[in-house]
């Protein structure tokens, strides 16, 4: 065995196991648990995801939103127990795999078309 599927092997079992479909472009919702004093609450944080790197459990996602005109972007860690759970709240149609050409737009440039958005022309002439 070579020394990367040793270390492989090492990290399977603090990999997540149960993780959704997520690609880039998509509406995701990022349910992170904050830790203030000795009280633990879960924020959720929603926004359309513009980069995935990493892999395995290295593996990190890019999420953006918008908060009063202004861009907020956090990256989160996949396989982190302060992730609680990632919820797919739009699917996202992108050819690309960065998506960070949306830090230079504004308005309605900013928005990533649907998936399903030809769905609604099939059965008309």
């Amino acid at each position: 065995m070579n020394l990367q599927a040793i270390i492989e092997s090492i990290n399977a079992d603090k990999l997540r196991k149960q993780m959704p479909n997520i690609s880039i472009g998509d509406t995701i919702s990022v349910h992170n648990k904050i830790v203030e004093g000795d009280k633990e609450r879960i924020q959720v944080f929603t926004g359309v995801l513009i980069a995935r790197a990493g892999r395995g459990i290295t593996e990190m996602i890019t999420v953006r939103k918008v908060v009063d005109e202004i861009g907020v972007e956090r990256a989160f860690p996949l396989s982190s127990p302060r992730v609680d759970k990632i919820d797919v709240v739009r699917r996202g149609d992108s050819r690309r795999a960065k998506l960070y050409y949306l830090r230079d737009r504004l308005g309605k440039s900013q928005r990533i078309r649907d998936r399903r958005r030809g769905m609604k022309h099939i059965g008309t002439k």
